[in-house]
């Protein structure tokens, strides 16, 4: 087992080539701007709660992360469903 030494010690003996391009890159990375809410500006959000399946939690909120990592939209829990639930109401005459 290798002898066990402090943080100050350790951090001493890091080997000292460090390319500062690819440290700033990593750090700040390249990206994107943050794109706004694609939703229509002036409507407000009311809280809603219910119930769904298991499955169907767990798969949506997979989804969610999946697509919040890879830099998606929409990536929000709210905003995959509302994007789900729109088509339905406009079918069914309930929004214009």
């Amino acid at each position: 087992m290798a002898e066990r030494r402090s943080l100050t010690e350790g951090l001493k003996a890091t080997p000292p080539p460090i390319d500062i391009g690819k440290e700033k890159a990593f750090v700040f990375g390249e990206k994107e701007p943050a794109k706004p809410n694609v939703a229509a500006p002036n409507l407000s959000r009311v809280p809603i709660s219910t119930r769904i399946r298991d499955d169907y939690a767990r798969a949506l909120k997979r989804a969610s992360l999946e697509r919040q990592l890879e830099g998606r939209e929409p990536n929000t829990l709210q905003d995959i469903l509302e994007e789900a639930i729109e088509p339905w109401l406009k079918a069914n005459g309930y929004l214009s």
